[in-house]
């Protein structure tokens, strides 16, 4: 019998829940004390989501107008708080769910990396992620003592290098160097324990790592590829790849190519799931969805500058410099979020700034519609592209959207087979692998 269910996650970020709307809740003050997380990780646990992943950066952009003032306003993109400090209590409340935390390869020592992840895998009982990241902001760069990133492709050569060393970091223990020997008073066997001498072109390490193997044998690699560079790095690297192409034909066309480079890696292809970022707008009927639809493009309207704020901070690049009735111009680079701007270029086609802010999407392909018809369009989509599966996102976080997710959109794919309905492991990667 063939097997037609895919994989949910959510992609979020520690950051103020919504807040100044008619639906912010009573907790948009303090957002950083974490309960309404562990509340929205227990409702995606109850949804039978594969995992949360919780993106994360490291600077208060001041691209947008030269000033942090617009940034600061927004709340979108700061204040931010660490995601590392928060998967404790969300793994501590759940029992299933994954919880995959980004981690930039230009800030973190790799050492210090590998621990901190095999420790949070090992209290979680085998749940956690690591989201390689390898940083797109100069402004987080000086934070850290630099003044600037390494050029695009160079910043992946160098992740390429961390994360092999973090890899040989986990390797560092075989699976039975535990032996706890009553008899010799013996807690590790000592010849099963090993250095692992890196000497690389960015990094080196002595090792071992001083922790033990990982419940999951290796925590689960998450990554978001979307230029060459980081279409080859997640091919060669990651267990769940994140993904951004538009349209069901460029969704299976970057499936097909991630697919093609692990095999070329000497990879299995079925042991990464590509999984496509989508933000489903729902209503009770199919023309209340599309009156929900205009009234988010009617706010855009009234301040694209909301829209631009965030742009500015991830590609940096001042959006307030350009004529918003105008296309913007062809001579922009950027050394930060390369897939994204090309994205945008591609999407934006001729249209001005203004209309390009309106008309422009993030997710993979536009959901809009009751939850059943929602669903099968998520199947349709899956069933053409090949797999394997979708990543909810939204932002800033509201309950009554987390709540539509869970209580309508997720009990539509499940009566129809599309998603599972119990979890079929403890550990997150056994349930990427499960289908």
């Amino acid at each position: 019998m063939t097997d037609n269910r895919f994989h949910l996650g959510w992609f979020g970020s520690f950051v103020p829940t919504s807040w100044n709307t008619a639906f912010e809740g009573s907790d948009s003050g303090d957002w950083l004390n974490g309960d309404f997380y562990v509340e929205f990780a227990k409702t995606l646990e109850r949804a039978c989501f594969d995992f949360l992943l919780l993106e994360d950066s490291s600077m208060v952009s001041d691209t947008y107008g030269g000033s942090s003032e617009a940034t600061l306003k927004t709340g979108g993109w700061a204040p931010k708080g660490d995601p590392m400090a928060l998967a404790p209590l969300l793994t501590r409340a759940t029992s299933h769910l994954g919880i995959a935390l980004t981690a930039s390869t230009s800030f973190y020592p790799p050492y210090m990396l590998a621990r901190s992840i095999s420790s949070l895998d090992h209290l979680s009982s085998g749940r956690i992620g690591w989201n390689v990241v390898t940083s797109s902001e100069d402004r987080a760069a000086q934070n850290f003592g630099m003044d600037a990133l390494p050029p695009h492709d160079e910043r992946y050569a160098r992740a390429d290098e961390y994360v092999e060393l973090v890899e040989k970091l986990w390797d560092s223990w075989d699976a039975d160097a535990v032996v706890m020997d009553r008899a010799t008073s013996t807690y590790v066997d000592h010849t099963k324990v090993h250095t692992i001498d890196f000497a690389g072109k960015y990094y080196s390490s002595r090792g071992p790592l001083n922790t033990l193997p990982s419940p999951q044998g290796r925590p689960v690699i998450t990554q978001a590829g979307g230029s060459p560079a980081g279409r080859d790095f997640a091919a060669k690297h990651a267990d769940m790849i994140m993904a951004l192409p538009k349209g069901v034909a460029a969704m299976k066309e970057y499936r097909s190519d991630i697919r093609r480079r692990m095999e070329l890696h000497g990879r299995d292809p079925d042991s990464a799931k590509v999984m496509y970022v989508v933000s489903p707008i729902l209503g009770e009927t199919h023309e209340d969805a599309l009156a929900r639809k205009e009234r988010k493009a009617a706010a855009v309207r009234a301040n694209p500058a909301g829209v631009l704020v965030g742009w500015s901070a991830s590609m940096e690049i001042d959006f307030s410099t350009f004529d918003l009735d105008k296309p913007m111009p062809d001579d922009v680079h950027t050394n930060g979020h390369q897939s994204t701007l090309e994205n945008f270029r591609n999407w934006a086609d001729g249209r001005t700034l203004r209309e390009a802010c309106v008309a422009y999407r993030t997710e993979s392909m536009e959901l809009v519609g009751t939850p059943d018809a929602v669903a099968a369009q998520m199947g349709d989509a899956m069933a053409e592209v090949g797999g394997d599966g979708f990543l909810i996102w939204s932002q800033p976080h509201n309950r009554r959207y987390i709540g539509e997710i869970a209580d309508g959109l997720v009990p539509a794919l499940q009566s129809r087979g599309l998603m599972r309905t119990e979890y079929g492991s403890d550990h997150l990667r056994d349930n990427l692998l499960e289908f």
